[in-house]
């Protein structure tokens, strides 16, 4: 292809006087008359950001991360971390694994597609729903899918109940997610860190279109109360969403054992390092919303030659770049992602996976225990079982606390004036006696 002399790449940025020969070529005076952007959602102000070159910018970014204190994380709250095997990095980043685009082509995309359907095949069997897709964006986007879905199913209900300690940065991407849809939300109150049952049953209708619950919760705590929740909840007439993950999946009771209709959660506790943001929900559900359901959907065919082959199935081109057509807008998400994930897993093996959770459980619980010896603190605050997490009550302000301990090298998280959360796993573990000395010194 002959480039003009003034950018010799199709890859350089336009001159302006390419700008203005396009332009011209166009019929149109201004690159603003190629889009048809409305004035209510158009940046009125400039972004105001200086031009830099490549090593200005990496300059300014590692000055500006070298302000991290390096703590040592206690903290949770919706973020795990987990050891990741070397294996994943090694195996995921192949090159033909790293451009991680929506498998359109079959014939080009046959091991990352098998790599997919491993991965929806280990989520439907840590469930026992019949159907999971791969993927969602993370946990909060999945519990929004999961809202219209159940509208989807039943037009005819408007509301979505969830608990009221729903994280909020996940209640906010729901409200968001919502918003257009006709749905409302609405809130049923805990008690102890469980669900309280006579208040969900109190407030049960047949404008119910969903009941979301979580376990283990925003408090570390494992439902109790699932089966009787499951039960009241379709009496009404209601669907009910299990958010939760793929390492407490492998000791809980199976959700579609408990008639649950969807589990949603974040799949990237496995495969991923912490990365506050980032992550791969999890979406799975009963066969009978298959047609329903959001996301891309790996199946399993044969080729002309009668061999085995894997494909993106029920969805046309238009479930991702049509949104009046689409069920949702997901499209390359977070493949790359879901495939660590299904590595992780297909690493530890189902006894593996297993061990990992026993963790989860035995670790809160020494700890909880430990930090129970110290005067002036009670935990757990709540006799439950805890999953990674469990909530602190102390009779100083938990805000100096959190100072003190953030002083001595570690981060906690505040819930409020007295209550903290606090969370361990394999990968801080080894920090469990100097921590709780820095707490014994905190309350001091």
């Amino acid at each position: 292809m002959d480039l003009p002399p003034s950018t010799q790449s199709p890859y350089t940025s336009h001159t302006s006087e390419d700008v203005e020969s396009m332009l011209f070529d166009l019929g149109l005076k201004s690159i603003e008359d190629l889009f048809d952007i409305p004035s209510s959602v158009k940046l009125q102000d400039p972004l105001d950001i200086p031009p830099s070159s490549e090593h200005e910018v990496k300059t300014k970014l590692t000055n500006l991360f070298q302000k991290n204190l390096p703590l040592v994380e206690f903290i949770g709250n919706g973020y795990y971390s987990h050891y990741v095997p070397s294996i994943v990095n090694h195996l995921s980043d192949r090159s033909e694994f790293l451009t991680s685009y929506t498998q359109y082509q079959p014939e080009i995309s046959q091991g990352f597609l098998q790599a997919l359907f491993e991965y929806q095949s280990i989520i439907v069997e840590l469930t026992g729903l019949e159907i999971a897709n791969s993927s969602m964006y993370d946990f909060a986007t999945s519990i929004g899918e999961a809202a219209l879905l159940s509208n989807r199913i039943s037009p005819d209900r408007a509301v979505v109940l969830v608990p009221d300690i729903l994280r909020p940065d996940r209640l906010s991407v729901l409200k968001n997610y919502i918003s257009n849809s006709g749905l409302k939300i609405e809130f049923y109150s805990t008690k102890e860190s469980n669900t309280d049952m006579d208040h969900l049953s109190n407030v049960l209708s047949n404008e119910i279109s969903l009941v979301y619950v979580e376990s283990p919760n925003a408090y570390g705590a494992l439902e109790e109360s699932l089966r009787e929740l499951v039960t009241i909840s379709h009496d009404s007439g209601a669907l009910v969403c299990l958010g939760t993950d793929p390492i407490a999946l492998s000791v809980l009771e199976r959700p579609s054992s408990l008639d649950i209709d969807m589990v949603v959660g974040d799949a990237s506790v496995l495969g991923l390092s912490n990365a506050y943001g980032m992550g791969a929900g999890l979406f799975a559900c009963r066969n009978e919303y298959l047609r329903k359901v959001p996301g891309r959907l790996v199946g399993i065919t044969k080729d002309n030659h009668d061999r085995r082959a894997y494909t993106l199935t029920l969805q046309t081109r238009e479930q991702h770049i049509r949104r009046e057509r689409a069920t949702s807008n997901i499209c390359t998400n977070q493949a790359w992602v879901a495939l660590r994930t299904a590595i992780h897993a297909a690493y530890l093996g189902p006894y593996g996976l297993i061990d990992l959770a026993k963790k989860c459980i035995e670790l809160p619980l020494e700890l909880s225990t430990k930090l129970n010896n110290i005067e002036g603190v009670i935990s757990p605050l709540n006799d439950r079982h805890h999953f990674r997490e469990f909530v602190v009550r102390t009779t100083k302000k938990s805000q100096d606390i959190s100072r003190s301990l953030e002083s001595s090298g570690y981060a906690v998280s505040c819930i409020n004036d007295q209550d903290l959360l606090i969370c361990i796993t394999d990968t801080n573990v080894s920090h469990m006696d100097s921590f709780i000395e820095a707490f014994q010194e905190a309350m001091l």
